[in-house]
């Protein structure tokens, strides 16, 4: 599939989203025409932060904001105000999870100063608020993916240690990836989310953030999107694409949970999809995914896979918001209903319903290599290898009426497959890196390098990449993924040659 339905990130043409940062922090070009007054006096020009010594955040100070509602109560008219910023460092990574715990190691440990900013309270993602409990493709990496795999097993149970690490227990996880990254030196940042960036140029010039600190501001010299989303490369204006065709389907939503009061043997019998599910139909319960996993993690706790929510938009907040209500209730059904089945399940019960849902699908941000089907199918081989995904195709039904998943297409699955550096480097903007599920492919090729075991070696790869463009000063784009290996010295690559 050609770029043929590239959203620009704001639905602004690039020239029109340079204008809109020349016009200060205007809420938005649309609404910065409708006059800006604000609602206080001429004399009560609000102060910023910086100009107001009073404003203390820490005690619970806020930095107010004003403007006006239009008549109409449709538009809000938010006036300029001046943001601090909080932090400079040379690299700064948005998103904590697999891909950017990877990207703040890496370069961290290539001698850069980096500042990690994550949504959840946690890092590890999707591996920790979202539960998801395997990481698929890791064991063919070297790198940072192979720490991790060892520190889980060494840490874990029977189960982890039986896995090389790849069944693994969310705790553990979270407490080995902030003991790494504190000793890496990486700052951390918590409940933070990624709400702007201003462009000078083809640069990113501050990220904007809001927390329970209000509106910061954040400088770096280069930059890592590890959103899963693409959000820090849409808030700057790279074009991208999402979902299958130009009606955005996208991949179903799954909420993840953790059972206990299982006893060993008959959770041994259900690993086996087609018997638990078979086990949920005769009890009268529908999973809504129908190859529900059930995986033992330690003592007696099980995680357990067994939802799908169809065709919502990872960018449509109160769609999600259902669709994990409707997921914790058929969770609590499922749970409810194998309890009935008696005998070995009559002691079933709830441990944990994830945080997060977990997004199989967001923005593909375009980049300066496009990871096409064809690539997938021929097992492309790349001279700027950042490492292989050896994963099959793996598109789960789009609707109920299709498969649950499926590993290939027109009758072709993938072969191992190159990812190479330039999927990484945003097209649109310089000094900007994605790694993760948002790097630069079409839908089939994603449907394999999505999962969490490559993310980890994009998310190594980009902030190796961002360390060496501080140290050389060069942008990303003018290295070559040879001249940022030679630059690490003697350490092995992230791929599996």
């Amino acid at each position: 599939m050609e770029h043929h339905h590239h959203h620009s990130g704001n639905g602004l043409t690039r020239r029109g989203a340079l204008r809109s940062v020349v016009t200060g922090l205007a809420a938005a070009t649309a609404v910065a025409t409708i006059s800006a007054t604000s609602t206080a006096g001429e004399g009560e020009e609000q102060k910023s932060i910086v100009d107001d010594p009073k404003i203390d955040l820490v005690k619970g100070h806020v930095q107010r904001t004003s403007g006006t509602l239009d008549k109409n109560g449709t538009l809000v008219s938010e006036a300029q105000r001046s943001i601090p910023i909080q932090g400079k460092s040379q690299v700064l990574v948005c998103g904590g999870g697999p891909a950017g715990i990877a990207a703040a190691l890496a370069a961290a440990r290539a001698g850069a100063s980096v500042r990690l900013i994550e949504l959840a309270g946690c890092l590890g993602g999707v591996w920790t608020a979202g539960l998801l409990t395997k990481i698929l493709d890791g064991e063919n990496k070297t790198g940072i993916m192979k720490e991790l795999l060892t520190a889980f097993s060494q840490r874990g149970s029977d189960t982890a240690k039986k896995s090389g690490g790849s069944v693994y227990d969310p705790e553990i996880a979270k407490a080995v990836l902030e003991e790494l990254l504190t000793e890496a030196k990486v700052s951390i940042l918590y409940h933070t989310r990624v709400v702007g960036v201003i462009t000078a140029g083809r640069r990113i010039a501050a990220v904007l953030t809001e927390s329970k600190s209000g509106r910061q501001g954040w400088t770096a010299d280069t930059y890592v999107d590890c959103t899963g989303d693409g959000d820090l490369a849409a808030q700057a204006g790279c074009r991208f694409d999402l979902g299958r065709d130009a009606d955005c389907a996208c991949q179903p939503m799954s909420l993840m949970a953790l059972l206990t009061g299982i006893d060993f043997e008959t959770a041994v019998q259900f690993k086996d999809r087609n018997k638990l599910f078979k086990l949920m139909q005769s009890v009268g319960i529908k999973p809504s995914y129908r190859a529900p996993t059930l995986r033992h993690l330690h003592s007696g706790i099980y995680s357990l896979m067994a939802n799908h929510e169809y065709g919502v938009s990872a960018f449509d907040a109160d769609a999600i918001t259902q669709a994990t209500i409707r997921s914790r209730r058929e969770i609590n059904d499922i749970v409810n209903g194998l309890r009935k089945a008696g005998s070995a399940w009559s002691n079933v019960a709830l441990v944990a319903t994830a945080e997060q849902i977990g997004i199989r699908e967001g923005r593909r941000i375009l980049g300066r290599y496009h990871i096409s089907q064809k690539d997938v199918m021929a097992g492309l081989r790349h001279q700027e290898a950042i490492c292989r995904s050896s994963f099959p195709i793996d598109i789960h039904g789009l609707s109920a009426a299709d498969p649950a998943f499926a590993h290939a297409v027109e009758g072709q699955s993938a072969k191992p497959f190159d990812i190479p550096y330039p999927a990484l480097v945003a097209a649109d903007v310089d000094g900007l890196l994605m790694a993760g599920r948002c790097i630069s492919g079409d839908f089939i090729a994603h449907a394999s390098y999505r999962v969490t075991g490559n993310s980890v070696a994009m998310g190594e790869a980009a902030g190796l990449a961002a360390a060496t463009s501080v140290k050389l000063g060069k942008a990303p784009h003018e290295l070559s993924w040879a001249s940022i290996r030679s630059e690490r010295g003697a350490q092995k690559d992230t791929g599996d040659r």
